[in-house]
């Protein structure tokens, strides 16, 4: 394919579950009525806040589970690709669970899943954030194909990590994906700097769906999902604050002349 038309949703997640799967469905249907081929949730979209007495291992679920299995319907219903963003997925170790983004195919089934390397732990605006004490790290990276399209996938926090972005250039990703749910205070100084670093230094397209809004811890996430190009033009952004779609078309002709013009491997 010489193009390939990228939905982009934005989330307001909250501590309740099975509304966020709800509302994802709901968004992902939106973008299917819009004829998009490739649609990208975010990281963690189904749940953000406290876990109000629950466990995390209550949360996390196998893959394909419920977060999952409604989105393999739609994709292979509609014949559609969809990256669901991130979900909490099983694991062996006591207490933790891995950060796993799953990518479905036009065919309804599982191509791969990306379990997020770089774990956020820092202290933002008083508020301290560790998810080295819920998540297990993932140790590998993963690439697929997508109507011709080879992408690359990370999760949120990996983006400061550019020797991630630089591997998969060089295994000759032309997209690259990044679900996040990255803070207001980090995202207004850095998510833009960096999303169009990562596709300027690597000539490729950028997708990232991010979170928006506060969740009931009271962090807030920094919206502004964006669609970058290989020259580092934003294509599409989405506001602040509120759930939405934002869609652009990613052309090969576009990757082709600007890797013609310079080289960066």
């Amino acid at each position: 394919m010489k193009t390939l038309k990228t939905a982009v949703i934005q989330l307001h997640a909250t501590s309740n579950k099975s509304e966020n799967i709800k509302r994802a469905v709901f968004l992902v249907q939106q973008a299917i009525r819009r004829q998009a081929e490739f649609i990208l949730l975010p990281e963690i979209f189904v749940f953000r806040g406290r876990w109000t007495g629950l466990d995390i291992e209550e949360i996390a679920e196998e893959i394909p589970g419920e977060s999952i299995a409604p989105l393999m319907a739609l994709a292979r219903r509609h014949k559609v690709f969809i990256l669901a963003g991130s979900i909490f997925e099983k694991s062996k170790a006591a207490k933790k669970v891995y950060n796993t983004s799953v990518l479905i195919n036009d065919r309804g089934d599982i191509v791969c899943k990306y379990r997020k390397r770089h774990l956020f732990d820092a202290n933002i605006g008083g508020k301290r954030i560790r998810e080295s004490d819920q998540f297990v790290a993932g140790t590998k990276s993963v690439m697929a194909r997508i109507k011709g399209f080879e992408v690359g996938l990370s999760i949120c926090f990996d983006l400061r990590f550019s020797e991630l972005y630089r591997e998969y250039a060089f295994l000759g990703a032309q997209v690259l994906c990044v679900p996040s749910a990255f803070t207001h205070q980090t995202g207004k100084a850095h998510w833009e700097i960096l999303l169009r670093a990562r596709a300027v230094e690597n000539f490729c397209y950028v997708l990232a769906p991010n979170q928006a809004g506060k969740d009931s811890r009271g962090i807030r996430c920094y919206g502004h999902s964006m669609i970058v190009d290989p020259w580092g033009k934003i294509l599409a952004r989405a506001s602040a604050n509120k759930a939405e779609v934002i869609f652009a078309n990613l052309d090969r002709k576009t990757l082709k002349r600007r890797r013609s013009s310079l080289s960066v491997k």
